[in-house]
């Protein structure tokens, strides 16, 4: 039933290129005629004023009428021997084989490359690791030699201080004596 009403869907189809068509080549049609397409035929209508109308008469699908085109058949099969059949099992081997080791071969070559990315991934974090640890040991004794510099810097101030103290308790120690 399905393809009976796929078979008239296809026809009617057909049939809107038809009446184009036929509309484009005669302007008026003939009256009382009928045209027969394959297993179909068409009587034209003119109740429209506006334009033309069309009658589609199917023939039925099981008629088997001689000038119905028949479905062709599918070409007879030859005969295939065993030896032809071992052939071919074969080479359906050989292209199985082939694409195996194709597809091995591309697994490889993938294997081979995450390795090679993961290996210089790796190099990678291991030089950053080395740089960051060398800038790091490099500020922390800069760091250490301004904090000696500015520890020493305290230790010469307040030897100057002192010193100067001293002076200063020198020179009083001698104003003292002088004086009295």
């Amino acid at each position: 039933m399905a393809n009976i009403v796929a078979a008239y869907k296809e026809k009617i189809q057909e049939m809107s290129m038809l009446s184009l068509i036929c509309s484009c080549l005669y302007s008026q049609p003939h009256r009382n005629s009928i045209y027969q397409y394959g297993d179909m035929e068409v009587k034209p209508i003119n109740k429209c004023a506006s334009g033309q109308y069309f009658e589609v008469i199917l023939k039925a699908p099981t008629d088997l009428s001689p000038d119905c085109p028949q479905p062709l058949a599918s070409p007879p099969k030859k005969d295939v021997s065993l030896h032809e059949l071992q052939k071919r099992l074969e080479a359906a081997e050989e292209r199985r084989k082939s694409h195996e080791v194709h597809v091995l071969k591309q697994l490889a070559e993938r294997r081979e490359h995450e390795r090679v990315v993961l290996h210089k991934a790796l190099e990678d974090n291991y030089n950053f690791s080395k740089m960051a640890e060398e800038k790091l040991s490099y500020k922390m004794e800069v760091n250490k030699e301004n904090r000696e510099a500015r520890f020493n810097a305290l230790k010469q101030k307040l030897r100057e201080k002192e010193k100067h103290a001293a002076d200063v308790r020198r020179n009083k120690e001698l104003q003292a004596e002088l004086s009295g």
